[in-house]
């Protein structure tokens, strides 16, 4: 038997507070039985999970996770929920896809929005809005390509200059910006942890339980080191991760990014500062470009650095690396603040498809999933997560077909001509990126 990979980051996630590590669910030990196995418990797992409990209250649901909710790559992310989407085009097709998109992403906030007001979780959500910053003063198009596609969808936004970023940002880094008001920052491991902690009664689950192998099947069976689960119905919610369970050719990449947390400012490394609430930065060039989120807290965090991680493996040596470059690019950006010390570098893992399509609904009979988030994770799973298990039970909801109008990802190749074409293309997105570090 051939067995899958189990995904493995050997740093700690940087959200999570030293005096606030969340109790884990045990791990499976022995065999049992259910009507439904959900292999993670990120937001797209959790999201199906609740939402078949909420509509078929007599199921038996099962969610198993390699490590936990607090470990998992929903957990790890930059805390960005994002409401709009990133590419429009010109095209009718083009922008009736777009609108569909919006209409995904916003309610999947709606969502998270009412759940973390009925359940009380505390996660730091602020509705505060993004910048979106570019340092080269030679390329413009990207920024016009971006207002454009906000006029297009009549959205609000700002166009700010070096100067009047320096107030907003702390920082006369960037050349030029511009700030929409419609995302939301929040601390993701928090999130994804409280929303965890809060599912139905008919919705058991258990932590640091990899799946080793599934075998299809009129019963599914779901191999685990300590026990086998059978089941009727599988839906893995592992983006990229654990490739060998997925009974279909690759379609979506993993790959990881890594983010870096600084200890809170001390007053007197604040007053070398404006005075700032919390904000969040996205740059022009995803690949070559930094994130950086200033928090409530006085932290700043610096996401940058992408690299293949096909089978979800981190080594501490990657880390360090990452730690080092994070390093340098937080003096760079502010030289003011050389004194204040990076305290953990934490890596998280997004799944990326060719044409940036999802991987969403039946693989082969009793196995579905909810995948090729493409780095736009949260409200865009929680969503895809709600609508998969609104469209096994046959619910009538009209986002399903918003959903299916994002088409499908195409074919990829397998490894190696995988791992060359990975390599070009970060290789292209550097250079291209080079001026914006």
């Amino acid at each position: 038997m051939k067995y899958a990979s189990v995904p493995l980051n050997q740093n700690q996630n940087g959200w999570l507070k030293y005096d606030q590590l969340p109790t884990a669910y045990p791990p499976l030990i022995g065999d049992t039985e259910a009507d439904w196995v959900v292999v993670g418990s990120g937001f797209a797992g959790i999201a199906f999970a609740r939402r078949l409990a909420a509509h078929a209250p007599h199921l038996r649901i099962i969610i198993i996770d390699a490590a936990c909710a607090a470990e998992s790559s929903s957990a790890r992310n930059s805390g960005f929920i994002i409401g709009l989407p990133h590419n429009i085009g010109s095209s009718t097709a083009e922008l009736k896809k777009a609108q569909a998109y919006r209409a995904l992403l916003q309610e999947g906030i709606h969502q998270l929005s009412t759940l973390i007001n009925q359940q009380d979780i505390e996660c730091e959500w602020e509705e505060v809005g993004k910048y979106h910053c570019q340092v080269d003063t030679r390329n413009e198009r990207v920024l016009k390509e971006y207002t454009d596609n906000l006029d297009v969808m009549n959205e609000p936004y700002q166009i700010l200059h070096q100067d009047a970023l320096y107030q907003q940002l702390g920082s006369r880094f960037y050349h030029k910006g511009i700030y929409t008001p419609s995302a939301i920052l929040v601390n993701p491991a928090s999130l994804i942890v409280g929303l965890s902690h809060n599912l139905p009664d008919n919705v058991t689950a258990y932590n640091h339980t990899p799946v080793m192998a599934i075998h299809p099947g009129k019963v599914a069976q779901v191999f685990t080191p300590y026990g086998t689960i059978k089941a009727a119905n599988v839906m893995l919610a592992t983006n990229a991760l654990s490739r060998e369970l997925a009974p279909i050719t690759s379609q979506q990449a993993a790959m990881a990014t890594f983010a870096s947390i600084t200890a809170p400012l001390t007053i007197e490394q604040r007053q070398k500062l404006p005075a700032m609430s919390s904000w969040g930065l996205t740059p022009v060039n995803a690949i070559a470009g930094a994130t950086l989120r200033y928090t409530r807290d006085h932290r700043f965090l610096i996401r940058q650095h992408v690299t293949p991680a096909l089978h979800g493996r981190i080594t501490a040596a990657q880390t360090y690396h990452a730690t080092q470059l994070h390093q340098r690019i937080f003096h760079k950006i502010y030289p003011q603040l050389k004194d204040v010390p990076l305290t953990r570098t934490w890596s998280g893992t997004i799944s990326v498809t060719r044409n940036g399509a999802p991987v969403w609904g039946e693989l082969k009979k009793g196995i579905y999933t909810a995948g090729g988030c493409n780095g736009a994770g949260v409200s865009k799973q929680t969503i895809a997560g709600t609508l998969l298990a609104d469209y096994v039970l046959g619910h009538d909801n009209p986002l399903i077909g918003s959903m299916l109008e994002l088409g499908k990802a195409n074919y990829l190749p397998p490894s190696p001509v995988l791992d060359a074409a990975i390599a070009l293309s970060l290789m292209k997105e550097r250079y291209l990126g080079r001026k914006e570090v």
